[in-house]
């Protein structure tokens, strides 16, 4: 049976990085404002940013993510979930641009890498 060697998961390790790096750099970013930190801590703790920064929702539609991402399991203090909706409501409207998402040039050419060889 095929045991790797820790040599051959730290390449391998090594290799994928940039990879996970490039795609947690292009991580959307949320628009300043006073509930920028809790929207981050609430939203951001199980998903991606862009998740939220695509989103083109009315006021209705965002209480009732946001209730049904509590019901999830979103940590949102009961005094704040008035302040985050409108944060999501004035920040991401129905009548605002479709976002885009920025081009991000992968870490290396994937093809110009040697294979990995997980032989001992």
């Amino acid at each position: 049976m095929f045991k790797p060697s820790w040599l051959a998961v730290l390449m391998l390790a090594l290799a994928a990085a940039p990879i996970f790096c490039a795609q947690s750099s292009t991580s959307g970013d949320l628009p300043p404002g006073d509930m920028e930190a809790k929207a981050r801590t609430a939203c951001a703790e199980c998903h991606d940013a862009r998740i939220i920064v695509q989103q083109r929702l009315t006021k209705a539609a965002w209480t009732k993510e946001v209730d049904k991402m509590i019901k999830w399991g979103a940590l949102v203090d009961i005094k704040d979930r008035d302040a985050l909706i409108e944060y999501l409501s004035i920040h991401f409207p129905p009548d605002q641009p479709a976002y885009v998402a920025p081009r991000v040039r992968a870490a290396g050419n994937r093809n110009s890498r040697p294979p990995i060889s997980l032989q001992p």
